[in-house]
């Protein structure tokens, strides 16, 4: 099964469970009503909610001992408060919402990438504290249901009948990882990645912290619920675990629904349902929403300029944290804000508030801030997106709308409670404007799969606890004519509100269906690519050779020889380096491009392109960001003579006199070396802990290898360093792609192999020898300079944590190449940190490429 394919069936799944969920909570529900939950609630006293806020803090505290734990792990000592910082913004997400919109992986390594640490320490931190919670459960699980076993409902379908039974399965991967870290202490090795074992005292205390925080999560929901005389403590325990290792098996975002429905199940014979969904309401409440609140508005706080006055030490700590992940928080609470309004649309309205109200507003404000609300409620998870991509109409809409949806709550039934949440989050949102910077049509923006199975679930949930609510009435075709302000109003006014629901679904599936069409191919087929060879025979541009990788789509010429090499990433139709061919081919193939990407709603880009098409460019509409500078070295003039080569020289001659040789592979001999240079390849990606790269440069791939000649450095029968060469028609020009070695390889071996080439290449009749670009080189911070230059500059200077720039400029500058600038030709504005982002992921061969080196 392709990638792709499960990746589409992956949210699937999730709403498959979901509705199944919502059917078990119909059939246990159906013998009470809306108002017997509501009456549960109103009667729950204060003393047990204030209870459940303290032992919710309580777990949220041990949660953070998770990362604690896992520095000692790692033997990253970061400070205390930061690693609680970040603890607590990941679990308050991803516990909210689960893995479809931010998971804690993502918010941890926004944080602690900025923090120094690799994206390899990360994903072991992640994996750490993954383990510690699955140990905590399924130790504390295992414990209770071999103790006190429960019956299994039949609706489950589990294969097992016995849970003292299951409790044992359950604690054999707990006794696997204790042998593990008691008799094993080489790591584990997954493909390229490499765990270490964790030794014992730390496997202790990680099932330590882990069974005390499933302890204080359970004690939380038991402390809101009814008691039972015949269902103590360890009982209760005992179904809430396994309804927590369902509702994470199940991947539906926070286990919503999945979780109530295996408890309802589980405790039918002691507990009413109407109680029961009360309780796990108000747990939901206090344990998910609460938290995530909080976490946003520290966030919010954090943004506010006098308080970042007054705090500056903590604001220089968490100001770049707050800048990455504010739009996400913000986009989950507004989700969450409009959800909670359509279920308060949905739902009948508080005993008497109806009654108390038709003293002051007529009937027709109060039905029509009912159908509003509605509206507004849709359009606020529909515009959480939009928040989470930083768009500056998601951010005026959406605090419009919170301002709206606050007044509309009060106006359709008094619920302050509702218009109370809803006017602080407008609030938390109002200070985060300049959060929100890219301008872009909200309709654009397609919805990525997790948001399309969350926006579902809300939906679903919001129709199936309208029906739940009234589900005594009568419907019939006049309901949807009554107007009243007793309760016979209620029901009509829900049928209303659906309305609004299914409007709002069916617009946005409208305008998706109507948006143009995306590319049908970005790569190039056989039949293009079989077209290359004569075409690159008249090419004097090395680059040209990296049609040959076969990832990027070709547009022809219609006379001549030319071509442009171009793919697509996002809306973003990115081009690499300037067409080749004549003058007039160039224009024409540029503006052909530029078509294309109109008809598609996209963004024209040419990447690394030269001074000498500019004006094509400028044509086109385009603004030009200088990216750097690219090295050549005139070869007539290059040779090891002088002070200035002597490093050179003595490299040259210690490699010669140790037995090391170089020589060129012809393109009919490189087949037969494919393996020795195949194991070369694999050892220089393991050793730099990287993966190939794309786009701009080409990959270790047979048919692009035999190509071209091969450069290889050999000591006795075995190769320890390759680069394979890129010839220039006409011999105007030398360059290579890849460039790899053995970790045991001499120092200087590069030197070594760029000297031979570049006296191979004088010596064969070439007139340059194309080093290749130097990053943001060349970039000046003066203080009449644009932004982008003065921002590059500082990079350049600052950035050896993410890319050597410095030093891949004097590297090549040791062997006295002549630089020219190259630009990026990009659409203005706004767009260009999408732009950026599209390149950097495109380059990197996806996502994940991004954060690695």
């Amino acid at each position: 099964m392709t990638p792709p394919l499960l990746h589409r069936l992956g949210p699937l799944a999730g709403l498959g469970l979901f509705l199944l969920a919502l059917w078990v909570l119909h059939q246990q529900l159906a013998e009470y009503n809306y108002g017997d939950m509501i009456d549960y609630l109103d009667q729950l006293p204060w003393s047990n909610l204030g209870a459940a806020m303290l032992l919710t803090c309580a777990s949220y505290a041990v949660i953070t001992m998770y990362d604690l734990l896992a520095m000692r792990y790692l033997r990253k000592p970061l400070p205390i408060g930061k690693v609680m910082f970040a603890s607590f913004l990941s679990y308050a997400f991803s516990n909210t919402i689960g893995l479809s919109v931010l998971s804690s992986a993502s918010v941890r390594l926004r944080l602690y990438s900025g923090w120094g640490l690799s994206a390899l320490e990360i994903a072991r931190l992640v994996i750490f504290s993954a383990i510690t919670l699955w140990l905590g459960l399924l130790v504390t699980a295992s414990g209770v249901l071999i103790v006190k076993p429960v019956e299994l409902p039949d609706l489950l379908h589990l294969p097992i009948q016995h849970s003292r039974t299951l409790g044992w399965l359950l604690l054999t991967p707990v006794i696997v990882y204790l042998l593990l870290a008691h008799f094993r202490r080489q790591p584990l090795r997954i493909g390229m990645w490499e765990l270490p074992i964790v030794r014992m005292h730390l496997a202790l205390r990680q099932i330590l912290i882990g069974s005390v925080d499933w302890l204080l999560a359970a004690t939380v929901l038991y402390v809101l619920l009814p008691k039972a005389e015949e269902l103590g403590f360890v009982h209760f325990l005992a179904v809430f675990l396994s309804a927590q290792i369902a509702a994470l098996i199940s991947h539906v975002p926070g286990g919503m629904g999945v979780f109530e429905a295996v408890v309802l199940l589980m405790f039918e014979p002691w507990l009413d349902a109407s109680d029961l969904l009360g309780g796990l309401l108000a747990f939901r409440l206090i344990y998910y929403f609460v938290p995530l609140l909080l976490a946003a508005i520290a966030l919010a706080v954090y943004e506010s300029a006098p308080l970042r006055r007054r705090l500056s030490t903590v604001s220089d700590t968490f100001s770049p944290v707050v800048s990455a992940l504010l739009p996400s928080a913000l986009a989950l609470v507004t989700f969450a804000g409009g959800a909670l309004l359509l279920l308060s649309t949905v739902s009948p309205a508080a005993d008497g508030r109806l009654e108390w109200m038709s003293r002051f507003i007529p009937l027709s404000l109060l039905e029509l801030s009912h159908f509003l609300g509605a509206v507004i409620a849709m359009a606020l998870i529909l515009l959480a997106q939009g928040l989470q991509r930083r768009l500056d109409a998601a951010w005026l809409f959406t605090f419009l709308l919170l301002l709206g949806g606050s007044v509309t709550a009060l106006l359709k039934g008094g619920d302050y409670e509702e218009a109370s949440v809803l006017a602080l989050l407008a609030l938390i949102l109002l200070p985060c404007r300049a959060q929100f910077y890219r301008q872009s049509s909200l309709f654009a923006e397609r919805f990525s799969p997790g948001w399309l199975l969350a926006i579902t679930m809300v939906c679903a949930a919001a129709i199936w606890f309208g029906f739940f609510s009234f589900k005594e009435v009568d419907y019939s075709s006049d309901l949807w004519w009554q107007f009243t302000f007793d309760d016979e109003g209620e029901a009509p006014r829900f049928l209303r509100s659906l309305l609004a629901i299914g409007g709002g679904a069916m617009l946005v599936a409208t305008r998706h269906l109507l948006q143009p069409a995306p590319p049908a191919r970005t790569a190039a087929d056989a039949t293009t690519l079989a077209q290359l060879p004569a075409r690159l025979a008249s090419c004097p541009q090395t680059y040209a050779h990296l049609a040959r990788v076969g990832d990027k789509a070709i547009l022809y010429s219609t006379t001549g020889t030319g071509f442009l090499m171009y793919t697509v990433q996002g809306r973003a139709w990115i081009a690499m380096g300037d067409p080749l061919g004549t003058p007039a081919e160039c224009r024409e193939l540029a503006w052909r491009l530029r078509e294309l990407a109109d008809e598609h709603a996209g963004w024209t880009v040419f990447y690394q392109v030269s001074p000498q098409q500019l004006d094509i460019y400028v044509e086109l509409g385009l603004s030009l960001l200088k990216i750097g500078e690219e090295a050549r070295v005139e070869l007539a003039r290059f040779n090891l003579d002088g002070a200035s080569r002597k490093t050179l020289r003595n490299t040259r001659s210690r490699l010669q006199r140790d037995g090391y040789s170089f020589h060129i592979v012809e393109p009919a001999d490189v087949p037969a070396l494919l393996p020795q240079l195949r194991a070369v390849s694999d050892e220089w990606l393991s050793s730099k802990q990287t993966r190939e790269k794309r786009f701009s440069v080409g990959c270790f791939e047979e048919r692009y290898l035999c190509g071209n000649p091969i450069a290889v450095i050999s000591h006795g029968n075995g190769i320890i360093a390759f680069a394979n060469l890129w010839c220039g028609a006409d011999r105007r020009e030398l360059s290579v792609d890849l460039m790899r070695f053995v970790h045991t390889a001499p120092n200087g071996t590069m030197d070594f192999l760029f000297t031979e080439l570049l006296l191979w290449g004088k010596s064969n009749g070439y007139e340059w020898f194309n080093l290749g670009m130097a990053p943001l080189a060349g970039l000046h911070s003066r203080a009449l300079a644009p932004l982008w230059n003065r921002f590059g500059a500082m990079v350049f200077g600052y950035g050896e944590h993410f890319y050597n720039f410095r030093g891949v400029r004097q590297y090549k500058e040791k062997f006295g190449p002549i630089w020219e600038p190259r630009y990026l030709a990009t659409p203005g504005g706004l767009r260009v940190p999408r732009i950026l982002a599209a390149l950097a992921t495109l380059i990197a061969g996806g996502l994940g490429g991004v954060v690695r080196k």
